[in-house]
């Protein structure tokens, strides 16, 4: 096998396998997003893989043809305030949680992208850089990114101040400096240390 395609388990032993991944756990501002898909055999998606390696605009066409051909997928998100309130790494758990659980089709083992697994009422593994080796995780990366990226969008629209478009609220020197000029805003993750250092009453 090349080292640049990916593994098909849907068929392997008989499991309904989903895959999950998460896109936004680094940036300071906006939820997380998590994303399910369960692909199906008969309607094979060409070009999936991890979508950090893919442009935009192949990530929406792809994106477009998961939701039209998969089996099942869901999507879902923890918002910046339970990011605070939980830590990033429950709050991913959690969004993935979520996601498995709003699958229209019930499946029998999650694939998780990743080193650890989040709690789920079905059978789960997690596997290091599933995006780029397990097609139902590369288009569960797809959905996660896409809708995060449209989420963004809308951020941008509202604080157009921040140029969250872009820098997709990841702490590049562009976002440090909007954030210094104008503030934080409630879609800031204040647990975040760069947040939090431009709080009132933060401490240098």
């Amino acid at each position: 096998m090349a080292g640049s395609e990916t593994l098909s388990l849907f068929d392997w032993h008989g499991e309904i396998i989903c895959g999950v991944d998460e896109a936004g756990r680094g940036p300071l501002a906006g939820p997380v997003f998590a994303a399910a898909v369960i692909l199906d055999p008969a309607k094979p998606i060409a070009g999936l893989r991890d979508s950090k390696k893919l442009s935009e605009a192949r990530r929406e066409a792809l994106a477009l043809q998961i939701r039209r051909d998969a089996r099942a997928w869901a999507i879902a998100d923890c918002s910046a305030a339970e990011i605070d309130r939980l830590n990033i790494l429950n709050a991913t758990m959690l969004a993935m949680q979520r996601a498995v659980d709003a699958l229209s089709l019930q499946p029998t083992l999650a694939l998780i992208d990743g080193n650890r697994c989040p709690t789920l009422s079905v059978r789960c593994e997690a596997i290091v850089k599933g995006d780029d080796k397990v097609m139902e995780i590369s288009a569960a990366s797809i959905l996660a990114k896409t809708a995060r990226d449209a989420v963004l969008a809308d951020l941008h629209r509202q604080y157009p101040q921040y140029a969250f478009d872009r820098h997709k609220g990841y702490p590049t020197a562009l976002h440090l400096e909007r954030l210094r000029q104008h503030g934080v805003t409630p879609e800031h993750r204040r647990s975040y240390a760069p947040v939090r250092a431009l709080l009132p009453g933060a401490t240098a």
